[in-house]
């Protein structure tokens, strides 16, 4: 976990920057290369890059672990959710206007240890908590601003990550399945190309 402290000004700094990347890959098909950017946040973190249109999902991508450093994750991430969410057609250059973008940095992810499966509930916290589980060679991941914009409660929230898991929705109960927990700090557009503003409480990763 790094101790770097997130400001505004840094999230501002991350959300224009997965924007400019999507918009370099898309026209020209090539990196931003940004040496002043890359020393900033060369520290490894997790990082999602999440795209929206008119409030609906258009694509997202990201790194759960800090298998990279946060200035190369996002430059990844954010091409990735634009042209590779296996879920959605590539973005493309006439709808760069009228998308958002949001950037989650992550926590490394803990594992949840309980000895029965309805501590899970009390060990997890809407709002402040994203969720991992994994089961066998399956597994899936929420954001914690997912279940707040669905209205889900703690159990609910574990059923859905299942499902996103390829698991039958009571999977958490069982013993085979591990549950993670991570928090993240998140920036996000307002509009397109509009004010960016942080959605978390917690700035201090």
């Amino acid at each position: 976990m790094t101790n770097f402290q997130f400001l505004d000004s840094d999230g501002i700094e991350l959300v224009k920057m997965a924007r400019k990347v999507v918009i370099e890959f898309l026209k020209n098909n090539s990196k931003i290369i940004d040496s002043e950017f890359d020393s900033k946040f060369n520290f490894s973190s997790g990082v999602f890059v999440t795209i929206n249109k008119e409030n609906d999902l258009r694509g997202c991508i990201g790194y759960p672990t800090p298998v990279k450093k946060l200035c190369d994750g996002l430059v990844d991430a954010a091409i990735s959710a634009a042209t590779k969410d296996p879920r959605f057609t590539p973005v493309t250059i006439d709808e760069l206007d009228k998308i958002t973008f949001e950037v989650t940095v992550l926590t490394p992810p803990e594992e949840i240890k309980v000895e029965e499966y309805s501590e899970y509930l009390s060990e997890i916290k809407v709002g402040r908590d994203g969720l991992i589980v994994e089961n066998s060679f399956s597994s899936g991941l929420l954001l914690p601003q997912v279940p707040t914009e669905y209205g889900w409660n703690e159990k609910e929230f574990l059923e859905y990550t299942c499902q996103k898991a390829g698991l039958n929705k009571d999977a958490w109960k069982e013993k085979s399945t591990t549950i993670l927990k991570f928090q993240g700090v998140i920036f996000k557009e307002e509009k397109p190309n509009g004010n960016i503003l942080r959605e978390s409480p917690n700035g201090l990763l």
